[in-house]
């Protein structure tokens, strides 16, 4: 934990000068050097309260974990610490993640589904896959609520998960943002711990329905292999070594909001989340239990906005050939 020394004469308030210590557009985690996980303080004299930042790596920590970090602060505030889990030693999971799927057979998986890719899916000619994070706008676009329904009704009907329409209507955007109809792209595969891997989806002429359920399946097959390590997919690809399979990111993530009244009395209060990656292009669907919100994270000179415009298109045009198909 460390703690920055305010300055009581900057025009700044407390909380501008903490998150100027950590904005992810100006610093960056160096994986090579501890920790991997911050705590970063001060104190708030005129508002008379305490301010925290967490910048973490996601080597350490995701969404869930940070949640379960929170709850245990929680019990601790509350003088229940006799109530925290018994803490678990990582190797457990390293053991567990070995006695799965074999190397060999996750190779196989990805050389049959890539092996005779020989072009990036780069949308807009976007191939730096190396960035900073420094370029990167973010919007927030909430799906109209109406929509939202049809999402699921539909789904529901086709027998899918909300996660493949909506892995569908991003391949659509890829497809038309590439001038190809055979798109690969990172989908985040969520569970205690994070992975990302390539997911290869077509579009073209086959039919909606088609579409949809092939991309169900792509979606299922890939979850057999979720601890497989991204390095070891895109090898499997028929691109040389140095050139990229994808320069997108995918999220799919279950963020329901919560009932207040339902929340143990902690005392903390989340002001802002911030997230950046490598990747010049990241969009993200929070499902948030009833409606969807869409966050693209993508280079200023394609436009966070258009780009989630896109993606919401997409979506109805999907949900509307979805609803004039035959039963």
């Amino acid at each position: 934990l460390e703690w920055l020394n305010v300055d009581g004469a900057s025009s700044q308030s407390v909380a501008e000068q903490l998150n100027a210590k950590v904005d992810p557009e100006h610093h960056r985690l160096d994986v090579r050097r501890a920790p991997m996980l911050r705590a970063l303080a001060a104190y708030d004299v005129r508002q008379d309260r305490w301010l925290m930042q967490l910048p973490g790596h996601h080597l350490v920590m995701d969404h869930t974990t940070l949640e379960l970090l929170v709850e245990e602060i929680t019990l601790i505030q509350q003088d229940r610490e006799d109530e925290l889990p018994q803490p678990l030693p990582f190797r457990n999971f390293v053991a567990q993640t070995r006695l799965g799927v074999s190397q060999k057979e996750h190779e196989a998986f990805f050389r049959e589904r890539l092996g005779d890719v020989e072009e990036p899916t780069a949308p807009f000619g976007l191939l730096d896959v190396r960035g900073d994070g420094s370029e990167i706008e973010e919007v927030r676009l909430p799906l109209p609520v109406e929509l939202a329904q049809q999402v699921r009704q539909q789904s529901q009907r086709y027998g899918v998960s909300t996660a493949s329409l909506f892995h569908l209507a991003w391949a659509l955007v890829l497809s038309k943002t590439t001038g190809r109809d055979d798109v690969v792209f990172v989908s985040r595969l969520f569970g205690v711990f994070i992975n990302t891997l390539p997911i290869r989806i077509k579009t073209g002429s086959q039919g909606i329905e088609n579409s949809l359920r092939q991309a169900h399946e792509a979606l299922s097959a890939l979850l057999q292999h979720e601890h497989a390590s991204l390095a070891l997919a895109q090898r499997c690809s028929g691109l040389p070594g140095r050139t990229p399979l994808f320069t997108t990111l995918f999220n799919y993530r279950y963020s329901p909001t919560k009932d207040e009244d339902s929340q143990p009395s902690s005392g903390m209060i989340l002001l802002d989340s911030q997230e950046r990656t490598n990747y010049p292009i990241t969009m993200s669907v929070d499902d948030l239990g009833n409606g969807f919100q869409l966050v693209g994270q993508v280079s200023r000179i394609v436009g966070a906005q258009r780009l989630c415009d896109y993606l919401s298109t997409a979506i109805a045009g999907i949900v509307e050939s979805l609803q004039a198909a035959s039963q």
